[in-house]
């Protein structure tokens, strides 16, 4: 089998939303960086992501819209009237230099991952998983959705089963929109309760084509893995699908700052590891995440298990000094050690809310379309 294949850019290298934003923080370039460091990234497996062209975009997003956002990066500013119609220029999605080119060039990759896996194999997007982004406005700091545009290029190929799996820890309302009620697209969301976007309740089940699983504040490994052993794994393999593309948002664990989850990092690999035998084509994105180091130590892992490298106990001077190095302007400006020494979490277990197991049990014994 071919080996997986990493997209990345220079694009997001420098690139920030704003000194104040959340996004402010270097995420991709520390990935590849670190990733480089533990000789884990070869050439060979390296691909320059392209930049997707505006009619690309428009097979989700409308013309306005694209046209818009084009608009505001060249002047560098919108009009009231703009902003009020495609939410460019708010606090969440502000002007910025790159705000067309940047996630044009995550939609490009995400696009440029559904050629390469025509005949199978496993395609790692970090940039992208962009899920907030609706087709005529910007969402939660997501200009474009690149894992909608992603599945329509999947099911243009023909594909007829594909299930889009997302853990990042706030609700894929753009995925969900895009593909209210269609039924050769399986969605499953977990996501923490009561957290914005405050939508993807246990009952909604976006027209029959989707598993919502709100994950109370708090939930631990423990919770997660019975979501994903009880709920996820399950309904994939019922499904059998084609192709599975997975948003792998590192904003769930302890020292995220926009969310009240407490997983390790050992959950989404374990996910992935778990995940990727269910599928002939495996396309993993990033997503939330807005501690650098946090971010950086858990999409390398991300690599590594697409790799089936071991991760080191402690890592060699080259990589730890990568993450000395970062900087961020929220507390604690300089992390625990064991965020600078360690790629790998100590797992974060405990007890099991009622909360969830309830809403696991409603899910299990609701009939799945794919059973």
């Amino acid at each position: 089998m071919t080996a997986p294949r990493f997209i990345g850019s220079e694009i997001y290298r420098g690139s920030s939303y704003g000194a104040r934003h959340p996004l402010s923080i270097p995420r991709v370039p520390t990935v590849i960086d670190l990733c480089r460091a533990l000789g884990w990234l070869t050439d060979a497996q390296y691909v320059n992501s392209p930049r997707a062209r505006p009619e690309a975009l428009m097979a989700f997003h409308t013309p306005d819209y694209i046209a818009a956002l084009q608009r505001a990066e060249t002047a560098g500013r919108v009009s009231e009237a703009t902003r009020a119609r495609h939410h460019l220029g708010t606090p969440s999605n502000p002007v910025f230099a790159e705000m067309f080119r940047r996630p044009a060039t995550a939609a490009g990759g995400s696009l440029l991952a559904t050629d390469m896996l025509r005949g199978g194999g496993v395609v790692y997007n970090p940039g992208g998983g962009t899920h907030h982004g609706m087709a005529d406005h910007a969402g939660g700091f997501c200009y474009l959705n690149d894992p909608v545009l992603a599945i329509k290029a999947l099911l243009t190929q023909g594909l007829t089963r594909i299930a889009y799996v997302d853990i990042d820890a706030h609700h894929c309302d753009g995925v969900a929109a895009a593909f209210h009620g269609e039924a050769r697209v399986l969605m499953i969301s977990t996501h923490e309760a009561r957290r914005w976007p405050f939508t993807g309740a246990l009952d909604d089940r976006a027209g029959g084509s989707a598993i919502n699983l709100p994950l109370p504040k708090g939930t631990n490994d423990n919770g997660f893995a019975m979501a994903l052993h009880e709920v996820i794994l399950p309904a994939v393999q019922a499904m059998r699908p084609e192709a599975i593309v997975l948003q792998c948002g590192a904003d769930a664990v302890t020292e995220d700052p926009l969310s009240r989850l407490c997983l390790s990092n050992n959950a989404h690999w374990a996910a992935l590891a778990a995940l990727r035998p269910l599928s002939p084509r495996l396309l993993v994105l990033g997503g939330g995440g807005y501690n650098p180091w946090s971010v950086a130590r858990l999409w390398s892992g991300v690599w590594a298990t697409l790799n089936g490298y071991d991760i080191p106990d402690r890592l060699p001077e080259r990589a730890r000094s990568l993450l000395a190095a970062l900087t961020w302007p929220r507390r604690p400006a300089i992390p625990p050690e064991a965020l600078i020494d360690t790629l790998r979490d100590d797992p974060r277990e405990g007890e099991i809310a009622d909360e969830l197991r309830a809403a696991i049990h409603v899910l299990r014994a609701r009939q799945s379309p794919w059973v």
